[in-house]
């Protein structure tokens, strides 16, 4: 995620990053400006057809349809902004139940526990960091760091590694208890920010694996595709070659939505805008490090 400063308006007018809807439309706003020039050409120089053809009364159609397209837009932009901060919304439940984990750990188990301290210590931020993986698709052995009783070999890797992690750290609470290191009511205790662990996994796979149906998100695509190719032929007679730009801008500014829209939808990847979850896994480290140190 790119840190910027939204009151700074004139810089960010001029301002093109990678990820930038510019850059990934410009395939297609070059071959749109390419058509418009061909039709327009034919249209004002080759059949050279009157302004009193009938051919110019499409643009009614796209003053009826403008209306529609936006509403269209409006609804895609808002349903996947929505995705969006869902997914941040429950990033930050996990950075609280890591905290409250940790905090409810260093008040319950002793100092001299230093196995069961350093366990917990290192398994929160592992669960963390593993579940970021795994809704990227992949997952990383660096970013695991073995403790004296759970090895990288304990992983089964072929299967859910958040999982395992969290069934690895509830067993770890039921030792402490059944070794009356910690009564049955801090079991309790625990339980609910184990729980959380597991809530917000499912959360996230929620929002990752169902993504818009394919018939809303292609009925949109052709929308747009079918507005747009028919501008110049609406308005080539009272822009005449002005059409060009003009019709460039139109694509620019609704394709833009659609592209936005899908880049955040799914936000736990690494792009520009996704969600700041390396930043948000750091964190949750450094504050089980500086709890039960």
């Amino acid at each position: 995620m790119i840190d910027y400063n939204p009151k700074e308006w004139f810089r960010y007018i001029f301002y093109f990053q990678k990820a930038d809807t510019v850059r990934k439309l410009m395939p297609l706003i070059l071959t749109i400006m390419v058509y418009t020039t061909v039709i327009s050409y034919l249209i004002l120089k080759v059949w050279r057809i009157g302004e009193n053809t009938d051919l110019k009364n499409i643009s009614l159609m796209h003053s009826l349809l403008g209306f529609v397209i936006s509403m269209l837009l409006v609804f895609r932009t808002n349903t996947a902004y929505d995705r969006w901060w869902e997914g941040r919304r429950q990033w930050g439940a996990l950075m609280n139940c890591s905290r409250n984990l940790a905090l409810k750990i260093n008040s319950l188990v002793d100092q001299d526990n230093a196995e069961a301290r350093e366990f917990f210590r290192i398994m929160i931020p592992n669960y963390a960091f593993a579940f970021k993986n795994h809704l990227r698709g992949h997952f990383l052995s660096e970013s695991f760091t073995e403790t004296s009783t759970f090895k990288l070999s304990d992983l089964h890797l072929e299967d859910h590694i958040p999982n395992q992690i969290a069934a690895a750290l509830f067993s770890k609470s039921v030792e402490l208890q059944r070794k009356g290191l910690i009564l049955p009511e801090h079991l309790i205790l625990l339980n609910v920010e184990l729980e959380t662990f597991t809530n917000v996994c499912g959360a996230c796979e929620r929002i990752k694996n169902t993504p818009i149906p394919l018939s809303y998100s292609s009925f949109i695509k052709k929308f747009i595709f079918i507005y747009c190719i028919t501008l110049p032929i609406g308005y080539v007679f009272s822009l005449h070659f002005l059409v060009i730009p003009f019709v460039m801008f139109v694509f620019y500014i609704l394709a833009s939505l659609e592209v936005i829209a899908e880049e955040i939808e799914d936000p736990f990847g690494e792009d520009a805008n996704d969600l700041p979850i390396d930043r948000i896994c750091a964190g949750i480290q450094l504050s089980a490090n500086a709890l039960l140190k």
